[in-house]
């Protein structure tokens, strides 16, 4: 962290410290095992978790060869539905993809590891269930991926099934390659991906798998106090997977304003600027990853998952003190602002 930075976050958190004692020594065990079981997760809209998933069908034994707009590669249905080799419409929007980016491996492997670009993309621009991680700090990648190996990053919401996937990942892919994959995605410029548009009325969607996609039609429903992420481009993203069609995050009106106060000037004391460690224009500084224009789904995961307990690697703690006070509407408020920024 730039030095300049230390004064002023060391004094955030001493006020910090006081002003959560209390709090912080009634939450000192996740508060999920005080919550019914049965409520409704405070945060559904960030997490996403879609209903028992039912196998998909087969592809089509169809060798016609399908394009998306700007690509000039061409795969099949099948091609497009290989979960062990994502397909690339865009190779020459990033590097080449180190092994484990581009393929699984062999099933018959000990461990099997899925590959990196089918979750994320080629290109690292991820989607609203997992993580963007192109141009995050190579040195953050990999220690985010020893706290996922060491058990020290899981989930508030038990139902969110592919952390325990990045789990299993994370602990069998060898050092070399998590250097491999950590520099790939690192070296490659994250560009505008998601446009925030306030609003009280949304599409009537679907959970398709972990993200919203609208219904047919043009039938509306109340937006509330949540933020749905759901593709410009539904097909393009849902049946063709194309890592250049964006994101669009409804989201309440005024949220970004609320949440402007909160991450600039910490709220009247409820939390610190978060400039403090990531950076001015919050677009990372040193080993503290970037916020501007990052998904507000996955940051609002992070925020309640490290109040809850469940993320507690060494970033997490420092997080801890600067997060035990925000409300669900904070959280949403912070995540609308930060997601509106450009990246």
């Amino acid at each position: 962290m730039a030095n300049h930075f230390r004064p002023h976050l060391l004094g955030s958190f001493a006020v910090m410290a006081v002003l959560s004692a209390a709090s912080i020594a009634v939450r000192a065990q996740p508060q999920e095992q005080n919550q019914n079981k049965d409520a409704p997760h405070p945060l559904a809209w960030a997490y996403a978790v879609p209903p028992a998933p039912i196998p998909p069908p087969p592809p089509p034994d169809d060798k016609t060869p399908l394009k998306v707009p700007g690509s000039d590669q061409a795969f099949t249905m099948k091609q497009i539905r290989d979960t062990g080799n994502p397909v690339d419409w865009f190779p020459g929007d990033h590097p080449t993809m180190p092994t484990i980016v581009a393929h699984r491996r062999s099933p018959t492997a000990n461990p099997w590891i899925g590959s990196c670009g089918l979750c994320h993309y080629p290109n690292g621009k991820g989607r609203p269930e997992n993580a963007g991680v192109a141009g995050l700090p190579a040195g953050y990648i990999l220690e985010q991926l020893s706290d996922f190996k060491h058990g020290a990053r899981k989930t508030a919401d038990p139902g969110k099934r592919n952390t325990t996937v990045m789990a299993g990942n994370a602990g069998g892919i060898t050092d070399e390659e998590a250097r491999a994959a950590a520099e790939y995605f690192s070296s490659i410029k994250y560009t505008p991906w998601i446009k925030v548009v306030e609003t009280e009325t949304v599409p009537k969607n679907r959970n398709a798998g972990g993200f919203y996609v609208p219904l047919e039609g043009k039938e509306t429903e109340a937006l509330g106090q949540r933020i749905l992420e759901m593709p410009v481009d539904p097909d393009a993203t849902e049946t063709f997977r194309n890592p250049r069609s964006g994101w669009i995050a409804y989201a309440p009106m005024g949220s970004i304003k609320r949440g402007e106060d909160l991450v600039i000037k910490g709220g009247m004391g409820k939390t610190v600027s978060c400039a403090a460690c990531h950076g001015a224009d919050l677009k990372g500084n040193g080993n503290f990853p970037p916020l501007a224009g990052r998904s507000p789904s996955y940051l609002a995961r992070q925020l309640y998952d490290i109040q809850q307990y469940t993320r507690n690697g060494p970033g997490a703690q420092l997080m801890r003190p600067v997060v035990q006070n925000l409300s669900e509407d904070d959280i949403l408020n912070i995540t609308a602002y930060l997601a509106s920024l450009a990246p």
